[in-house]
């Protein structure tokens, strides 16, 4: 007889990877890294059947708020509910950011070829039972402002 998993009833999450550490700016996500990442959930209640949100991501420069994106709905099985695996991420580019210098963010006017901005990411995911998980964070990924 085989032990079910004993994990919490909370989503537990590990960062894992990114696809690239290098990205270019741009307003229109021209350019995007995949982040992957482990989960665990004690009673296996991931995703939604509807349209509800279920990975947020956070910018970690400004805890600006990227698009939240959804996890596939995930049948409980049997009475061992506990479940794990990976999710991998696509999130596109975001600008770059140029504080105290009184340059607006995405500005790509700037006479500055070798201008670049460091940006990480938190992340979160949601249970349907309204739990959140831990938040991790990804390592860093540079963005070249200018080309």
């Amino acid at each position: 007889c085989v032990q079910p998993p004993d994990y919490p009833d909370e989503p537990v999450i590990e960062f894992m990877s990114l696809s690239k550490d290098l990205m270019y700016q741009s307003k229109f996500g021209q350019d995007s890294v995949t982040i992957t990442f482990s989960f665990t959930d004690g009673d296996g209640d991931l995703g939604f059947q509807d349209d509800q949100e279920s990975i947020f991501i956070v910018d970690g420069r400004d805890t600006f708020d990227k698009p939240p994106y959804r996890i596939p709905y995930i049948e409980q099985q049997g009475a061992g509910n506990g479940i794990s695996g990976e999710i991998s991420n696509v999130v596109p580019t975001t600008c770059c950011i140029y504080p105290g210098t009184g340059i607006p963010p995405c500005d790509t006017t700037i006479n500055a070829p070798q201008m670049r901005d460091t940006v990480f990411y938190w992340l979160q995911i949601k249970d349907r039972a309204g739990n959140l998980s831990n938040k991790i964070q990804t390592n860093p990924i540079v963005s070249i402002c200018r080309r």
